[in-house]
């Protein structure tokens, strides 16, 4: 009798939480991003972005692959790390991974690891990726992106930005991950209430 009230309890608690919790369909992409194709996988802490590239008419055609991260961070609410007058809420961190392959060249990939801010995009560091033969097992992974002359850096996000990962996707992202935190804890919530009625 004491276990079947405490169940009861529990089971009651896990039906409020349900119900508090508002799951709402995946935002629809808007234009700046559209080009993308979204692969959400349910019960996973990552969704991936796919898109076919072609620099010009008749060039290499290339394939943009994005992972993205739950939020996993978060800082104060200003650029300079110190926080606001108005203590505002902090920013949140996105962790993302971009690579960009060529079918012509399916031996090697262009490795980009972002993080994805509510409104911007910041690369952190840029690497070739060896899809064939031995991997090394400590690849040497270049130098911190802010390390890089000024210009390269420049350059590296016009390549970014001509492919679709731009402070417009940073900002789908942080939409579109938020959405599925709160999917993701309803189907959590019911898989928990699934086992508890069983």
């Amino acid at each position: 009798m004491r276990r079947s009230a405490f169940l009861d309890r529990l089971l009651r608690s896990l039906r409020s939480e349900i119900s508090s919790c508002r799951a709402e369909p995946a935002p629809p992409l808007p234009p700046s991003v559209a080009q993308f194709t979204v692969d959400d996988r349910p019960g996973e802490q990552w969704v991936r972005l796919r898109r076919a590239f072609s620099a010009s008419k008749g060039g290499d055609q290339e394939e943009v692959k994005v992972d993205a991260t739950l939020v996993d961070g978060a800082v104060a609410p200003t650029l300079s790390g110190a926080v606001a007058e108005d203590g505002g809420p902090p920013r949140m961190h996105i962790s993302v991974h971009v690579e960009v392959s060529k079918p012509a060249r399916p031996d090697l990939a262009l490795s980009f690891e972002c993080s994805a801010w509510p409104e911007e995009m910041d690369v952190e560091r840029v690497f070739p990726v060896r899809r064939s033969g031995p991997t090394p097992e400590q690849q040497y992974m270049g130098c911190q992106f802010r390390e890089l002359d000024e210009e390269m850096q420049s350059a590296m996000r016009d390549y970014l930005e001509q492919r679709g990962v731009n402070d417009e996707l940073a900002a789908f992202l942080h939409t579109y991950m938020e959405n599925k935190e709160q999917r993701e804890i309803v189907r959590w919530l019911k898989n928990v209430e699934c086992y508890l009625k069983k």
